[in-house]
């Protein structure tokens, strides 16, 4: 079976698991038309994914061109700009709405993406003998300016769409489409490689021929590896245009009733903002700032396995362990899924919809693999390769609750860009520490690698802990009045 039915099939399976899962008795018309809504907008943020990790793809067909040192403070100044772009991107979205966020997500990371292509077909053509070093720094950094505005715009949306007691399965939705885009990235973005290739080896599919005469240059050698940035680009100007056509921001707008999702600014829908006022909801917030503690801690995990492992496959042999190592993207999919869903579901099935418990749980397992990939680092290749699979699943699941349910829960429809976006983007100031650090470190020794994960997750879990009981007020009350059974009378 293919990748890509693989992929369909798992499509399908979140479909008729968002169908399946309708606590709050909407009707089919509601259900079908939000589906309408939040598919084209996630599509949108998996294919900004793919726009996002080709970088990591692309580093390993430079060679010599890129160091690892080098791709470290090229990825570190992308994931440093994101996180701080949020002070500013957070409350203009919450102002100007989802949908248009969005879509300057999709225009911006297209031509930020058209750019490093030309910088890349200048200086493997020879046309310039600019290192890659400083334009990709500054134009990974523009690339992520813009894909700032991606994950905030799918929450803000999304929270107009989604009561507190769905959120849990949203945040897997969440989950599930990142992982897509992972997907995307990693094997759709191998293969724009392989088809690219001047003089490629072994049996290709026809798309050979197609990429080599649109991107190739005639009687050129040099392969076009420049395609893994331009084709993520063009996918990107479709599903902007496609947004544009099919999202409502909120369900009143799709012609549906007032829906009031009992969150943290239940009652306080009239009250307007000012930008301060939003950035005060989180820092003076020691909520808010625990959230993003543990998506910091996160950060570090999730960046720290799923683009160095490709790399460091690709440095020291891994023997037995050639499917992962080939399939690295797929598999990064289908964990993240099952993460994705593990959490959401554990969140609203089992802890009435509270973050903190599968938060911890999850921490504290990807302690467990830290330590399991420390130990197989040299010796075990495929207990390394699954041990770095599962710290992914569990590192989607903390990232789908924390930024894709409780920023929302607790920050409420009014300021849910603000707060889902800081929060996001402590991710990327942990994924910048990481890729500085791991940078650095693998190139002294891999061993430390793994061990530098260790003290984040066992951080992120003991935070994460503290979180264990928390729910906004409005849904503990409508907790308290829909779902608690009364106790039986005494006769």
């Amino acid at each position: 079976m293919s990748s890509l039915s693989i992929v369909a099939i798992c499509l399908t399976a979140v479909l008729a698991i968002y169908f399946y899962n309708n606590p709050l008795k909407h009707g089919s018309w509601f259900m079908n038309r939000r589906l309408i809504n939040w598919f084209p907008l996630g599509m949108t943020y998996a294919f900004l994914y793919m726009g996002r990790y080709n970088l990591a793809v692309a580093k390993n067909a430079f060679g010599t061109l890129m160091s690892n040192e080098d791709f470290g403070w090229i990825f570190a100044a992308g994931t440093g700009v994101y996180a701080l772009s949020f002070l500013v991107n957070g409350p203009l979205v919450d102002r100007i709405g989802g949908k248009k966020g969005i879509i300057i997500a999709a225009l911006g990371a297209s031509f930020a993406n058209i750019a490093l292509g030309v910088i890349t077909w200048l200086v493997l053509t020879g046309r310039t003998q600019i290192p890659l070093f400083w334009p990709f720094v500054a134009l990974y950094a523009l690339n992520m300016y813009f894909q700032s505005y991606g994950a905030v715009s799918i929450i803000k949306v999304n929270a107009n769409w989604f009561h507190v007691r769905e959120r849990g399965v949203f945040g897997a939705i969440f989950g599930t489409l990142i992982s897509f885009g992972v997907y995307f990235a990693f094997d759709w973005g191998l293969e724009i490689l392989k088809m690219s290739k001047a003089n490629p080896t072994g049996e290709l599919s026809w798309l050979h021929g197609l990429v080599q005469r649109v991107f190739a240059i005639s009687g050129s050698a040099v392969d076009a590896t420049w395609a893994v940035f331009f084709i993520p680009a063009a996918i990107l100007l479709v599903w902007a245009a496609l947004d544009g056509w099919l999202i409502k921001e909120t369900s009143e707008e799709a012609g549906f009733p007032y829906l009031e999702t009992h969150d943290a600014s239940s009652g306080h829908m009239h009250e307007t903002y000012t930008t301060m006022e939003l950035l005060k909801k989180v820092f003076c917030s020691p909520l808010m700032l625990m959230l993003a503690g543990v998506e910091m801690t996160a950060g570090v995990l999730r960046n720290g396995i799923m683009q160095w492992y490709i790399i460091f496959a690709k440095q020291v042999p891994q023997p037995g362990a050639e499917e992962i190592v080939g399939n690295w993207g797929l598999l990064l999919c289908l964990f993240g899924i099952v993460g994705g869903f593990a959490g959401g579901l554990i969140s609203d099935k089992f802890f009435q919809s509270r973050r903190g418990p599968p938060a911890a749980l999850f921490c504290a397992f990807m302690l467990m693999m830290a330590a399991v990939m420390a130990m197989a680092l040299k010796t075990q290749p495929i207990v390394v390769g699954l041990a770095a699979l599962l710290i992914v699943a569990a590192v989607t699941g903390v990232h789908s609750l924390m930024s894709g349910s409780a920023a929302a829960d607790f920050g409420g429809r009014k300021a849910t860009a603000t707060c889902s976006g800081i929060v996001d983007g402590c991710v990327y100031l942990g994924s910048s520490v990481q890729s500085v650090c791991v940078g650095i470190l693998s190139g002294i020794n891999w061993q430390w690698w793994p061990i530098f994960l260790m003290p984040f997750a066992l951080a992120g879990g003991i935070i994460a802990w503290r979180l264990w009981h928390e729910l906004p007020a409005a849904t503990r009350k409508y907790i308290a009045e829909h779902e608690q059974k009364p106790a039986p009378a005494i006769s």
